[in-house]
């Protein structure tokens, strides 16, 4: 019988909410020989060097967690991790045998997760909400929301509670 292993995404941008749901995946979802994916997606920018150029349409390529834990790797794509989510990240992989991922994608998070459900694929997806009010939710529009009516996969919203 042929194991099949899933892909569990998690979009993460290092802030408070994205940092439950990553918790809340790894106790709830994550579980043995899974991968995790850590989607993270940067503001379109007008880049002239390294990867971010070259993997602007796209997404890089999917970047193991001992890179993903280099400094210099990082500057590189133009992601600033924090050390809570790289913590959490690498006890997770320890602790469970998973191998753990990151892709980053630059442009409108909410267009760009969806493509990464379809692209990576993802089996789920977990994604904070930043618990913002009916009026700037309005204005600005809820990421959360668009991925569940419009991703390909079961999502899972963590709300942030203060």
């Amino acid at each position: 019988m042929e194991v099949v292993c899933r892909r569990v995404g998690v979009a993460v941008d290092f802030s408070a909410c994205s940092k439950e749901a990553l918790r809340w995946a790894v106790e709830n979802v994550v579980r043995d020989g899974d991968h995790l994916i850590l989607l993270t997606v940067l503001p379109e920018g007008h880049y002239e060097e390294g990867e971010m150029q070259l993997w602007e349409t796209t997404g890089s390529p999917l970047i193991p967690l001992s890179e993903f834990s280099d400094p210099i790797l990082t500057k590189k794509y133009g992601v600033k991790p924090d050390a809570e989510t790289l913590d959490i990240a690498s006890c997770v992989a320890r602790q469970k045998d998973i191998v753990v991922l990151m892709k980053v994608y630059w442009g409108d998070a909410r267009e760009k997760i969806c493509e990464a459900i379809e692209n990576v694929p993802l089996s789920c997806l977990v994604i904070g909400n930043r618990g913002l009010g009916k009026i700037k939710r309005a204005i600005l529009g809820s990421v959360s929301n668009h991925v569940v009516n419009n991703g390909s996969c079961p999502v899972t919203v963590v709300k942030h509670v203060e």
